[in-house]
């Protein structure tokens, strides 16, 4: 039984990272100047928000690794769970943007060299942000997806409004973070698009794999001093059994 609940869950974040790479940057690579910005962040929120419904009772649709190192610090996974979600999260983002490039590659005329929906900064950027701008905004937009899932997520939560706030928040990044550097906020979905657009996009892939993982532990430190342990106890021993998850 425990293997099974193990293969389920790794297979849940594998699926689920590869579903937000390939719809969330599909919609950038196929569909991002029909759309524009409004319409891939609703793509990124709206794919989390139906995936959170999927997959949450499953793993809990982290399906980002900054997610997962939030969780991590949280005291809520194990190093194990977490070392297998991160492995899952990126093979599905490699394979999910695998997926979205052969789909691009049908496209007469659709270029992907050093673009395929990646994320960079200076010539790179819609608004030319350089390399310390866009450190700080991925960091400062990665605590609030993290905070927001760390609050919402409670023993405590309400099960049918988990995926709302989740859904929401990284559109809401999302709104703001396409014009600066394309919007990672999520390690994960950073490396599957990059290596597949080559160039830039690779070298400058470092920072999107680090500033999110310190977006993702500030929002766990963060969370332990406005939403304490002592705090969350007492908030499950008043709520009643059908409010809170198992």
């Amino acid at each position: 039984m425990l293997e099974t609940t193990e293969t389920r869950t790794v297979v849940s974040e594998f699926l689920g990272t590869l579903l937000l790479v390939f719809f969330g940057v599909g919609a950038v690579v196929l569909a991002g100047e029909y759309i524009a910005t409004f319409g891939i962040a609703l793509a990124f929120g709206f794919t989390m928000l139906a995936l959170a419904y999927a997959l949450g009772p499953i793993s809990g649709c982290h399906i980002n690794p900054a997610v997962t190192l939030g969780m991590l610090l949280a005291r809520r996974i194990t190093v194990r769970t977490a070392v297998e979600y991160w492995i899952s999260q990126v093979l599905g983002a490699i394979v999910g943007a695998a997926l979205l490039f052969l789909v691009a590659k049908q496209v007469p005329g659709l270029k992907t060299d050093e673009s395929f929906g990646s994320n960079g900064w200076g010539d790179r950027s819609l608004v030319n942000l350089n390399l310390g701008g866009a450190f700080v905004a991925e960091i400062v937009m990665t605590f609030l997806f993290v905070f927001v899932v760390l609050g919402v997520t409670h023993k405590v939560a309400v099960i049918g409004f988990d995926g709302l706030p989740i859904g929401f928040a990284l559109a809401t990044v999302h709104f703001i973070g396409v014009p600066l550097d394309g919007t990672s906020v999520n390690p994960a979905r950073s490396i599957g698009p990059a290596l597949f657009a080559g160039g830039a996009a690779v070298t400058q892939l470092w920072l999107f794999l680090v500033a999110p993982l310190i977006g993702g532990a500030l929002a766990a430190v963060v969370h332990h001093l406005t939403h304490p342990p002592q705090e969350r106890l007492i908030v499950a021993d008043d709520a009643s059994p059908s409010a809170t998850r198992s």
